[in-house]
């Protein structure tokens, strides 16, 4: 019985050490991202930029008016610009059904969003960051959304917070 138990035991305890040390990867992952719509929420260029890695791309999919897929590049200059300008209400973009994978320094993060400025809804959409892991930690280094204007499926609790409903 002794020779069952003990590698149970050291199969539960590594695997659990494993479990945990992916965990905390997880949540290393997602602190950036949720450092970048704290920054944005704040106004705060300086704390958007601190996420990102040096050469970033930043991509918008969207379709136009004659209904046509269109691909936008943007600049992360122009981004920080935008986030750091004085604005009159709270930009906030809260996120929902995130998923997060990590293989080694590369590391995914795809979540749902929808945009407000202060509590009038914008768009809502899909992020979906890729990361890399550096000396100093997770960077975002590629960055691409996509963007709705209507037939936003945004759950309750995020709706509540704001008074605009979509």
């Amino acid at each position: 019985m002794k020779k069952i138990i003990i590698p149970i035991t050291l199969c539960f305890w590594f695997c659990n050490g494993l479990y945990a040390q992916s965990n905390s990867e997880e949540e290393a992952v997602l602190a950036v991202v949720e450092q970048l719509f704290e920054g944005m929420r704040a106004g705060d260029s300086s704390m958007v930029h601190t996420v990102f890695y040096d050469e970033v791309e930043l991509y918008t999919t969207l379709t136009n008016k004659e209904g046509k897929p269109v691909l936008h590049k943007g600049s992360l200059q122009g981004f920080l610009d935008a986030v750091g300008s004085p604005h009159d209400v709270v930009w906030d973009e809260p996120i929902w059904d995130t998923e997060i994978r990590i293989d080694g320094n590369l590391a995914q993060v795809w979540t749902k969003y929808a945009f407000y400025a202060g509590d009038k809804f914008s768009h809502c959409g899909v992020d979906a960051f890729h990361l890399f892991k550096s000396e100093v930690g997770w960077k975002i280094f590629h960055l691409t959304d996509t963007r709705e204007w209507k037939n936003c499926d945004i759950p309750a609790d995020v709706k509540k917070k704001h008074k605009d409903k979509p």
